[in-house]
C-alpha cells in the first residue's frame, strides 16, 4: 500500500513538471515570436483601418474600478485620436444579460467623446481566440491592431500570425496593483491552450455567422 502511494506521489509531482515546463515553453514561444509586433508608443505604431479591443470586466467582484479594463479604454482612445485608426471592434464576452463587455467598452468611450459609428460591437469574443478569428472571418479584416495589456495583445498576435491576419499590438497601460499574479499564472495556461487550439485541436469559435462589411 505504502508503495502504491509513493508512486502516486511520483507520477503527480511528474506530471505536475511536466505541465508546468510545457507551459513555460509555450509563454516563451509567443513572447519571443511576437514582440516585434508590439508597440508601447503610439507614435511608432502603424496605421490599419480597424483596431480591436480586448474585453474584461469593468469591475472587480468587489465593485471596485478594474484598471485592465480603463488602461484598455484609454489606449483605445489614444488609437482614434491619433488616427492610427478609424474604426474600432469592442470585442467581448455577452453569454448572459447581466455581464456586457462589449457595451460597457462602447459606453466609455462614447463619454470620451469617441464617436459611435466608429465603434462596432462584437457580442460573440467569448475567447481571444474567437475574436481574433472573427475580426478576419466575420469582419472581413486582413490587419488589424489589437489594443490591451502585452501579455493579452502577444497572444492576439500569435494567433493573428496563424491565422493570416496581419496583426500590431498596442499595449494597455501595465497594472501592477491588481490580481497580477493570479493573471500571470492564468496567461501562462492560456498561452498552452493556445497553442493546442491552433496546432493539435484544430479548435473553431463558438459562434460566426454573417459577415460584417465596415466602413
Amino acid at each position: 500500500m505504502i508503495f502504491l502511494i509513493r508512486k502516486l506521489i511520483k507520477i503527480i509531482i511528474y506530471s505536475a513538471l511536466l505541465i508546468l515546463i510545457t507551459s513555460t515553453i509555450c509563454y516563451v514561444i509567443i513572447s519571443l515570436s511576437t514582440q516585434t509586433q508590439l508597440y508601447n508608443n503610439i507614435n511608432d505604431l502603424p496605421k490599419t483601418k480597424v483596431g480591436i479591443v480586448l474585453g474584461t470586466s469593468q469591475r472587480l467582484r468587489n465593485g471596485t474600478e478594474n484598471l485592465y479594463f480603463t488602461y484598455r479604454i484609454n489606449a483605445a482612445k489614444k488609437l482614434i485620436d491619433s488616427k492610427k485608426v478609424s474604426y474600432l471592434i469592442l470585442s467581448g464576452d455577452n453569454r448572459v444579460d447581466e455581464y456586457n463587455e462589449p457595451k460597457d467598452m462602447h459606453d466609455e468611450l462614447v463619454k470620451l467623446g469617441v464617436a459611435d459609428s466608429c465603434l462596432i460591437l462584437d457580442y460573440a469574443g467569448l475567447r481571444t481566440f474567437d475574436s481574433m478569428v472573427r475580426s478576419k472571418e466575420i469582419f472581413g479584416q486582413d490587419s488589424i491592431i489589437v489594443v490591451s495589456q502585452e501579455f493579452h495583445t502577444a497572444r492576439a498576435v500569435f494567433i493573428a500570425n496563424k491565422i493570416g491576419l496581419t496583426a500590431f499590438g498596442f499595449n494597455a497601460q501595465k497594472v501592477t496593483t491588481q490580481q497580477t499574479l493570479k493573471i500571470k499564472i492564468r496567461e501562462l495556461f492560456s498561452r498552452t491552450k493556445c497553442i493546442l487550439d491552433l496546432y493539435l485541436l484544430n479548435t473553431k469559435p463558438k459562434h460566426l455567422g454573417e459577415k460584417i462589411k465596415i466602413g
